[in-house]
């Protein structure tokens, strides 16, 4: 029996202890300091919101941990020692292991602005990070404005949450469109107009410059490079994330921005390994960036470390790239690729559809040549993740794709339906004359019980 100890208790650090308990008897201790038991990060905005209490965004109850014989630690690691194969925690307790998993996640991105570590300044990324926000913007009259820093998921998901509570929200975007490096130019001007009616002051091409404190130390105006002063009593710096790895600076595992893998996810030193946010592979896989601070892969590393750590070594292999998200009220998913303004391929062509009256919209991807099925972004209409796998790994052409849309349609009988208007649009855009193919009865998805 080996001892495996895993820094971090995110989905990337549960999910490895889960898979290797099913896997084997192995002595599996977690170590973590923001919480005693894990927690869907993706729901921390329902708890502010009141659509929840933090216990019910705990997937395990309290017992599940001792049953399953999976010991728990909190406490900060301060030095990790590869020689002797030991952690030191919070500077004196020591732990030894046999096999070492680093899923210490990510931290809030800081560039330097002057003022950044200020009162009344803080990212939304840790259950510390609710706690602060409950204290720094309770409510209306003790917050009377939000200034938030970055254009991002985290950034509309704390404007959202504000906004909840009818705390006014200024909103600095340093690009000249939402999110432009991800989405296309339809999708991100769409977005704009949808934060705009949400009463959120946004503010496009605008980058902040200072943080400015009252004289008790606490934020209470920002100054823009635009000219512009604006008082407010919280700042949410949401411009991005970078890998928790700064505790392992001087020990002797590679780092980069983050802790670096091979596809194996193993680090430089036997026995050590990295999943989740926190790893950075050597060389990207397929169009992937080297870092992916997405809640998926990061299981999906837990459960592929999982193998190699009881014996049946195993490359991470992630398939093809799909996301999910929420904008507000729109629900938004990718398959495949679909590229923003900075990314977009020469050989990469659009198709964009959108409602003339509602905040729904469709653009799908395809080789300008070839034809070849690229990718999809859907904004209010739900898509099967299952069957766009399918055809993006059986190459199908756009054609097929467009003609075949209803089989992907997920939404229930009784939601109105936009097939017909997305192909008429194709068909014009493309001067074809494609039809829509009747809905096949075939079951071509199959519950796991």
């Amino acid at each position: 029996m080996e001892t495996i100890v895993i820094i971090g208790n995110g989905i990337a650090g549960v999910t490895a202890a889960r898979h290797i308990r099913k896997l084997s008897n192995n002595r599996i201790i977690i170590v973590s300091a923001e919480s005693d038991y894990f927690f869907s990060r993706t729901a921390l905005m329902y708890v502010y919101m009141g659509h929840m209490q933090f216990k019910h965004i705990q997937p395990y109850e309290d017992w599940f941990w001792d049953q399953n014989n999976i010991e728990l630690v909190n406490g900060y690691v301060t030095n990790v020692d590869t020689d002797q194969k030991q952690l030191l925690v919070d500077g004196a307790r020591s732990l030894d292991y046999d096999k070492l998993i680093i899923a210490t996640g990510s931290k809030p991105n800081k560039f330097g602005w002057k003022g950044q570590d200020l009162h009344g300044v803080q990212g939304l990324y840790s259950k510390q990070d609710l706690e602060l926000l409950e204290v720094n913007a309770p409510n209306k009259d003790k917050c009377k404005r939000a200034v938030i820093v970055g254009g991002g998921l985290i950034g509309i998901e704390l404007a959202e949450m504000l906004r909840s509570r009818d705390i006014p929200v200024t909103f600095l975007v340093r690009e000249s469109s939402f999110w432009n490096g991800v989405l296309p130019e339809g999708e991100s001007q769409m977005i704009n107009e949808h934060i705009l009616e949400h009463h959120i002051d946004l503010r496009l091409s605008t980058n902040l410059e200072e943080i400015i404190a009252d004289e008790n130390g606490r934020a209470s105006a920002v100054k823009t490079d635009k000219g512009d002063t604006i008082s407010c009593n919280l700042v949410g710096l949401t411009a991005g994330v970078t890998p928790n790895v700064k505790f392992l600076e001087g020990s002797k595992i590679e780092l980069g921005k983050g802790v670096k893998v091979n596809h194996f996810l193993e680090t430089n030193v036997k026995d050590v390994y990295a999943i989740g946010d926190c790893a950075e592979q050597h060389e990207p896989i397929g169009n992937r960036r080297p870092v992916e601070a997405v809640w998926y892969t990061g299981r999906m590393m837990g459960e592929t470390i999982a193998q190699t750590i009881c014996g049946n070594r195993m490359e991470y292999k992630p398939g093809h790239w799909f996301n999910s998200a929420k904008f507000l009220d729109i629900e938004y998913q990718t398959y495949g690729w679909v590229f923003g303004s900075k990314g977009r391929q020469s050989y990469e062509s659009h198709f964009h559809w959108r409602h003339p009256k509602e905040k729904i919209c469709v653009t799908v991807a395809f080789h300008k040549d070839t034809q070849q099925f690229l990718g999809i972004n859907t904004f209010g209409i739900r898509m099967r993740h299952e069957l766009f796998d399918q055809w993006l790994t059986n190459e199908k052409s756009i054609d097929f794709v467009m003609e075949h849309l209803v089989d992907a349609n997920f939404d229930p009988e009784l939601y109105l339906q936009y097939e017909k208007e997305i192909l008429a649009k194709y068909n014009t855009d493309f001067s074809k004359s494609l039809k829509l193919k009747k809905k096949s009865n075939k079951r071509i998805f199959q519950l796991n019980i």
